[in-house]
């Protein structure tokens, strides 16, 4: 326990130091709340969805955890080449215990992350419908950087430098944001499109999302909760076999 909150630790106080990266991480999920709200606020009004920002806000919240919590995960391949990597495996600690120790401080990071974008986006028109809601909201974010950063970080484990990591971005992580329903409504959606959709986790962590915040559930809160903990789970169990077979 102690190793993993030290490595819990060191993730945390990593990103609390950079300020540079706190300031610029909050850029691209402004961007889109801006461009994206006011620009298409009026058409998504007009077909009869109300107000776009309630509805775009809980998907750039999700967004920027997403990413924070991806790159999280990828700082593995520079500290393998840095060497940090192979000081913590040759302690003597469990990879589970360190893998563990890492995912914890990049989620809570990515959750943080994510907060700052939730206030932020009030000051942009997002309005709470209810503010018992917000314990539910706090964990749905939590459990999606929780499952994002084991993807980033079984995503590392396999890769021996960061040549793949623009891959990755255009291959892996745009899709997932894009496919999720972020940025539009899911139902109506041609047939190949919508089972992506449903395929997509992070689909499900911003329905919750805009469910407990915004009352506009898809699926119901409930399931989105119990599809998101499983699929947690199954990644971090991926996550942990991977970077158990790291080679240093």
């Amino acid at each position: 326990m102690e190793q993993i909150y030290i490595l819990w630790k060191r993730q945390v106080v990593k990103y609390f130091r950079s300020r540079s990266r706190i300031i610029g991480s909050l850029g691209q999920p402004l961007l889109y709340l801006i461009a994206f709200g006011y620009g298409f606020g009026g058409v998504f009004a007009r077909a009869g969805q109300g107000n776009y920002i309630q509805f775009l806000a809980p998907g750039i919240v999700a967004m920027s955890i997403l990413f924070t919590a991806i790159f999280a995960g990828i700082e593995i391949i520079w500290d393998r080449q840095f060497g940090f990597l192979k000081e913590t495996m040759v302690a003597p600690v469990s990879r589970f215990s360190i893998m563990l120790g890492r995912t914890l401080g990049g989620a809570t990071v990515a959750t943080f992350q994510g907060i700052v974008v939730l206030i932020l986006s009030t000051f942009v028109g997002f309005r709470f419908t209810t503010y018992y809601h917000i314990p539910l909201a706090l964990l749905f974010m939590f459990i999606i950087a929780l499952l994002f950063t084991a993807l980033g970080t079984a995503i590392a484990s396999m890769l021996e430098d960061m040549q793949g990591f623009q891959l990755i971005m255009n291959f892996l992580v745009m899709p997932i944001f894009f496919l999720s329903g972020s940025l539009y409504p899911i139902q109506g959606l041609p047939k190949a499109m919508e089972i992506a959709t449903k395929i997509d986790p992070m689909t499900y962590g911003i329905d919750g999302l805009r469910g407990v915040l915004g009352g506009a559930a898809q699926f119901g809160t409930g399931f989105d909760l119990l599809v998101l903990s499983v699929i947690t789970f199954v990644f971090l169990l991926i996550g942990s076999y991977l970077f158990s077979k790291i080679q240093i």
